[in-house]
């Protein structure tokens, strides 16, 4: 299946257990891809992964997504490079593990510029360029919904991106540019395991309740393309059942 033939995407935090399945993804349905990643060398590693999974072209953008410029800047990289931007994967994410308390005005901004303002970033100058039947997919996290203890300004940013997901769906529709947010749930990664609150037992997983990061691009790859041209400002759980019964 080439739904993405001769199509653009840009995938952040594309270095990642759930960014790499998606860029291998979009890839082997014939998309070309910029990995936006915080640190090239990352970055250039994951590259060497997914160009053997038939991804026909790809590249490395250096892109800090809380800095507006160089969001910009990875924006414009895929216009000068190869004429077009059809997709945009927000899928960079950052966590921090404190009570409210205990949480400085600091801690709550890092996070907040990351998983929010990142996505706000790319919403702006993806609308800016691309044309009607492109598509923004919001990496949120069932956080949104539901959370757990020492987890707040990640709960709270993840929301907010679907929020973010509603009012740009709107704003996106005379564009054409459909905008959804799609919420993980436990996610065999290392985010998933180094998780304070996994590890700690405070927070139980049923393994049966943990999918694999080609669950998250598969369901990626249908809100991106053609196949849900009729969706948009959605929030798509995809978490194996587990919000089902918490």
């Amino acid at each position: 299946m080439q739904r993405f033939k001769d199509k653009v995407a840009i995938v952040t935090g594309a270095n990642g257990g759930i960014g790499t399945a998606i860029v291998k993804r979009l890839g082997q349905e014939g998309c070309r891809v910029i990995l936006a990643v915080l640190r090239p060398d990352a970055g250039h590693a994951a590259k060497a992964e997914v160009d053997k999974h038939g991804v026909p072209e790809s590249a490395v953008v250096a892109c800090d997504v809380s800095d507006e410029a160089q969001v910009e800047a990875c924006c414009e990289e895929a216009i000068k490079r190869w004429g077009r931007l059809d997709v945009i994967v927000n899928n960079a994410g950052l966590m921090t593990f404190k009570p409210i308390v205990d949480l400085t005005e600091d801690e709550w901004i890092k996070v907040l510029k990351v998983d929010l303002l990142g996505c706000a970033h790319f919403v702006k100058h993806g609308f800016k360029r691309m044309k009607p039947g492109g598509s923004i997919v919001n990496i949120a996290s069932i956080h949104a919904v539901m959370t757990s203890p020492d987890a707040a300004p990640y709960a709270a940013a993840k929301a907010a991106a679907v929020s973010l997901s509603r009012t740009a769906s709107i704003e996106g529709k005379p564009l054409g540019v459909r905008v959804n947010a799609l919420l993980p749930g436990a996610i065999d990664t290392p985010m998933l395991w180094d998780n304070p609150n996994i590890k700690s037992g405070a927070e139980k997983i049923d393994k049966a309740d943990v999918g694999r990061p080609e669950d998250i691009a598969a369901a990626t790859a249908f809100l991106a393309s053609d196949d849900a041209a009729f969706v948009t400002g959605t929030a798509l759980v995809v978490d194996g059942g587990r919000l089902a019964k918490l």
